[in-house]
């Protein structure tokens, strides 16, 4: 029996209040962390119907030329590898004269791949793939981080695709019913390193960053039509990373303690499932959710997602007044 036949019993369903519910204990609890609820009218009185447009839209790489088959394929590799991107020098990937670091530098080296026709799209190529091989697939300036780790992740996407879903993404959707919340349990359930929760004063704390991403993407890029007709979609929250909480501290929405602003101003790492980390990333699901609530009042379909692409985007805007982001080497985000 594959996994996505199990009978209920042997899967769990989350509830998305579990996220907002577990992250709400630690900003009752945060000690380093504060949201500043006086800012959120002054950057809600900015954001318009115009500010609702998916990260993707931005992206370097069109995906129009992919089956959509292969699209599904795409996205779900993309989120799978798609964390960790700092350090000295910065990973960059090159395309047509112009370098790409961070996401769009993920991005850029998928589509390489798919340009070299490397059979990235099939999950037994993906479950067997050498460490060499992948290290190719990801060349750049420099090794990425977290090379090893990603390697590993790569091969766990082709085994359990593979072994549970006949080697199709899209088998994973139909398991789900299009319902974006049976496919976040889908993905966590059966694919371990999408698996994004901590422990907070002893307890468990939910983020799923990535999958949630995941999920967003597959609705957005292909226009809620096809795969992307999945409904619940706006019970999604942000996805707390590296630069979201970079964008709310630039508008004041959040703000650090002494300690921790020198920690991250100077670059010091900040340690993953610290207590600091939790509450840097608790804080950003909530400031975000709190500029929803207030949104809602003139513009009633908007949604965590919307708000999370916005911010996200605009960190993409370099102005050399940037703070820096914090520091933590994971693969949640």
């Amino acid at each position: 029996m594959r996994l996505h036949e199990c009978p209920p019993s042997a899967t769990f369903f989350i509830k998305m209040n579990r996220i907002l519910d577990t992250t709400r204990f630690v900003l009752d609890q945060a000690q380093s962390v504060k949201i500043n609820r006086d800012k959120i009218d002054a950057f809600c009185s900015t954001f318009t119907h115009e500010h609702k447009k998916h990260w993707w839209k931005a992206s370097p790489r069109d995906l129009s030329t992919l089956s959509e088959d292969q699209r599904l394929h795409f996205l779900f590799l993309f989120n799978a590898l798609s964390f960790c991107y700092w350090g000295e020098p910065k990973w960059t990937v090159e395309l047509d004269s112009q370098k790409f670091d961070g996401s769009w530098a993920m991005i850029t080296a998928l589509g390489r791949a798919v340009d070299e026709r490397k059979p990235i799209f099939d999950a037994s190529y993906l479950a067997e793939i050498g460490k060499k091989e992948f290290s190719e697939i990801l060349r750049g300036n420099t090794t990425i981080p977290l090379l090893e780790e990603r390697w590993k992740i790569m091969r766990e996407v082709g085994r359990v695709l593979t072994e549970r879903f006949d080697g199709q993404v899209q088998n994973v959707i139909k398991a789900a019913n299009n319902d974006a919340l049976k496919l976040l349990d889908l993905i966590i359930a059966n694919f371990p390193s999408f698996n994004d929760s901590w422990k907070y004063k002893r307890r468990e704390i939910f983020f799923y960053k990535r999958a949630q991403l995941l999920v967003g993407d597959i609705y957005n890029v292909f226009n809620q039509k096809g795969f992307g007709t999945l409904k619940n979609t706006d019970q999604l929250t942000s996805c707390a990373d590296y630069k979201l909480p970079l964008a709310l501290r630039k508008v004041g929405i959040i703000s650090y303690s002494l300690k921790l602003a020198n920690m991250i101003d100077n670059q010091q790492q900040i340690q993953k499932g610290s207590e600091q980390e939790i509450e840097i990333r608790a804080s950003t699901i909530w400031a975000v959710e709190l500029i929803r609530q207030e949104l809602k009042k003139r513009i009633p379909d908007i949604t965590a997602t919307h708000i999370n692409d916005y911010l996200w985007l605009t960190t993409q805007q370099k102005t050399g007044d940037e703070k820096p982001y914090h520091h933590t080497i994971t693969t949640s985000y």
